[in-house]
């Protein structure tokens, strides 16, 4: 159940992202169709805790570097390990695909990174964007290197969709595409989640965590070429993180793909 004021304050946020400058409460209020009491109990409690400012003598609303300085806080504390980010960014160069780094947020991927490819036709995913654990070739990564309890458990918290041609409907379903993935040596989604969007996802042990490596794009531009994709995504790894890296800290991902789906 969302909370209303909490989702009022990100939807603010939001806002003022894609707006890119200020704006008064009035502006604010017409947007979203909320009261002017409650806006303006908003962006006043905001303003008083020096989230928001006043640039203007015209009563607009701005938010202040407070919140990149709370975020450069938080991320500091646990962020994604740098050998990781640079691993990301050369697949990205390398593979002109959006590339994404995920971990497990309950039952659900959490994208801690997002970089989008250039091409005008791409998977235009963002950092905090959530996906099913279960479904998805970042998810089944992920919980492939779980052990069977923890995966179980998981499991019968799903409520099975249909959100994809690819997607897998039991846990059956769910299991068969784990066991298909360790076999092949890399994870893939062809309409599992998003429909005509493919990916390929490799799991990424460090620092006691378990990320996933994905490399995704319109299905009918990736599908063909995912053994390709898969392999320059290993020999990556095995550049920034050790050949042996796969073999010694990845359960079940010991052989390099092959070539075959």
């Amino acid at each position: 159940m969302l909370v209303r004021q909490v989702a009022h304050l990100l939807d603010l946020l939001e806002y003022f992202a894609e707006r890119g400058q200020p704006a008064s409460l009035a502006e604010v209020s017409q947007h979203f169709g909320w009261p002017r009491s409650s806006t303006f109990n908003l962006l006043s409690t905001l303003g008083a805790r020096g989230f928001l400012f006043e640039p203007g003598p015209r009563g607009r609303f701005y938010p202040t570097p407070r919140w990149l300085a709370l975020a450069q806080a938080i991320a500091a504390a646990e962020p994604v390990p740098e050998p990781l980010l640079r691993l990301a960014r050369e697949l990205a160069d390398c593979t002109g695909e959006t590339v994404c780094i995920g971990a497990a947020a309950g039952t659900s991927v959490v994208f801690l990174e997002a970089i989008q490819s250039p091409s005008r036709v791409r998977y235009a995913a963002e950092v905090g964007q959530r996906i099913p654990l279960h479904a998805t070739a970042s998810g089944q990564s992920i919980i492939s290197q779980w052990p069977e309890p923890q995966r179980a458990a998981l499991l019968r918290k799903v409520v099975f969709e249909r959100y994809g041609s690819g997607t897998p409907m039991s846990v059956e379903a769910v299991e068969d595409q784990i066991r298909a993935g360790l076999h092949r040596g890399w994870f893939r989604s062809a309409s599992n989640y998003s429909v005509d969007l493919g990916g390929v996802s490799l799991p990424i042990a460090e620092g006691g965590r378990i990320y996933s490596l994905t490399v995704a794009g319109p299905l009918n531009r990736v599908e063909d070429i995912m053994p390709a994709i898969a392999r320059t995504m290993h020999d990556a790894i095995g550049r920034h993180l050790g050949a042996d890296y796969l073999a010694t800290r990845i359960r079940g991902l010991t052989t390099p793909p092959r070539g075959a789906v």
